[in-house]
């Protein structure tokens, strides 16, 4: 069996800009902060139903993505 691929742009809606600092960057929503918390909880438990593992892997994909994203951006506004 394999898994439910959701595509990451489908929480697109889920993303803000917050500023921190002197910096703005990309975060996630509350409600998909905490939707990303509990899949990884359900993961560790081995209890992932087979939607979820897709819904988690999207969620993931665009975390590795903002990650990278807001680390480019850190990277340039130090070197200013």
């Amino acid at each position: 069996m394999s898994a439910v691929l959701n595509k990451p742009s489908s929480l697109l809606h889920q993303i803000q800009i917050e500023k921190v600092g002197e910096w703005n960057l990309f975060k996630f929503s509350d409600s998909l902060q905490l939707r990303m918390e509990e899949l990884l909880e359900k993961k560790k438990a081995d209890q992932l139903a087979l939607e979820e593992i897709g819904e988690l892997e999207a969620i993931a994909e665009l975390d590795r993505i903002f990650t990278h994203i807001n680390a480019m951006m850190a990277a340039q506004n130090v070197s200013q």
